[in-house]
C-alpha cells in the first residue's frame, strides 16, 4: 500500500493521516508476545511521571536489529509511505514501546515531537512518528489527542511538566481554541503518521483494559543532527521484507 496524492495532501493539511488495519491481528498479536516477553522491550523501559505524579512507561532503542520490531519499522508499509510523506528518503530515528497500563498509565502532556528532538540537535522539523496501535485505544483508555493542522505553528517553547518534556501551558491554553481536537482512536493495527510539530497529548488510563502501542521515529536523510562540533548524517532506511512472521 503506498499512500494516494490525496492522503498526502490530507497529511499535509491536518499534519497526520490514520491508516486502519495496517497489520494484521496475527502480526499484533506476535508484536504483544514481544511486550510481555522480548529482551528488547524488557531491557530499556524506564517510566516518567506526568503532572499528577501518574506513571507512564516507555520502552526506547536508537538501532536496528535483527528482532521483529526492527522488521515493522523497515517494512516497506511504513518506509516506503514515511519517505512519500517526506518528500525523500527517510533515515530510521528510533523505535519506542508506550505502556500505559490499566487503571494506572500516566498521562502525556501537550507536546510536539520536535520540542524534544529540537533540543537534540535536528535542524529542520522533517521528520515523521508512525504510531502502531497494538492494543484498541479510546478515550477511555486514554487514546491520543490532536490538535488538526497544529503542525503549521512551528516549534512551540517546551518544558518540564512532571518529568515530562511538555509545550508552554500557557501558550497551549490559547492555542487549544484555534484547532480541532480529535481523539484518534484506534483498532490494533491501526497507525497515526503524523508529522513531528502536530501538538498531542493523551490522557491517563484509568480503564480496565492496557493501551499499548509501537511507535516508530524517522528523520528525512537530508536533516542533519549537531553533535557537539559536528554534524551527525543519517543513512537511508533499509527496506525489508513484509513478511513479519519470518522475524518471530
Amino acid at each position: 500500500m503506498l499512500f494516494t496524492e490525496e492522503q498526502v495532501s490530507r497529511y499535509d493539511r491536518d499534519g497526520y493521516v490514520l491508516v486502519n488495519q495496517l497489520f494484521t491481528r496475527y502480526e499484533i498479536d506476535l508484536l504483544l508476545q514481544e511486550v510481555e516477553g522480548g529482551d528488547r522491550v524488557a531491557g530499556s523501559t524506564y517510566s516518567t511521571d506526568d503532572s499528577s505524579g501518574l506513571k507512564a512507561k516507555l520502552a526506547i532503542w536508537f538501532e536496528l536489529g535483527p528482532d521483529l520490531w526492527s522488521a515493522v519499522s523497515t517494512s516497506p508499509r511504513l518506509v516506503h509511505n514515511v519517505s512519500k510523506l517526506l518528500g525523500e528518503d527517510a533515515a530510521f530515528f528510533h523505535g519506542k514501546v508506550m505502556m500505559k497500563e490499566a487503571r494506572s498509565g500516566g498521562a502525556w502532556e501537550w507536546h510536539q515531537d520536535y520540542g524534544y528532538w529540537y533540543d537534540q540537535g535536528f535542524i529542520y522539523p522533517n521528520m515523521i512518528s508512525v504510531f502502531i496501535a497494538l492494543d484498541a485505544a479510546t478515550q477511555e483508555n486514554g487514546c491520543l489527542q490532536v490538535l488538526r493542522g497544529s503542525h503549521k505553528l512551528g516549534r512551540l517553547e517546551h518544558g518540564k511538566v512532571g518529568s515530562q518534556t511538555g509545550a508552554d501551558g500557557r501558550r497551549i491554553h490559547h492555542i487549544e481554541s484555534m484547532f480541532e481536537l480529535v481523539h484518534c482512536e484506534m483498532e490494533p493495527g491501526s497507525a497515526l503518521f503524523f508529522h513531528s510539530n502536530l501538538l498531542h497529548s493523551s490522557a491517563p488510563n484509568l480503564s480496565d483494559r492496557h493501551r499499548r502501542t509501537f511507535v516508530s521515529c524517522y528523520n528525512a536523510v537530508s536533516n542533519p543532527q549537531i553533535e557537539g562540533e559536528r554534524f551527525k548524517r543519517y543513512d537511508i532506511c533499509p527496506v525489508g521484507t513484509d513478511d513479519l512472521m519470518n522475524k518471530a
